[in-house]
């Protein structure tokens, strides 16, 4: 992968973890309702920041 396509990867992987960020503030301001969504909406937002670290990881060694 190239840098052009590594920032581009950075790019759509920050605002999908942005967007599970704000869902997970959404989420938490409408508590207790729906808080049996809370472990499958935290692990996406973990994944997604965790993918969004490895790739600007990636891009910074480019």
């Amino acid at each position: 992968m190239n840098e052009e396509e590594l920032k581009a990867q950075v790019k759509k992987l920050n605002a999908q973890a942005t967007q599970l960020k704000m869902d997970l503030h959404d989420l938490s301001e409408e508590l207790p309702l729906g808080w049996e969504k809370i472990p499958e909406l935290a692990a996406k937002t973990f994944e997604a920041y965790k993918a969004l670290t490895e790739a600007r990881l990636k891009l910074k060694g480019a």
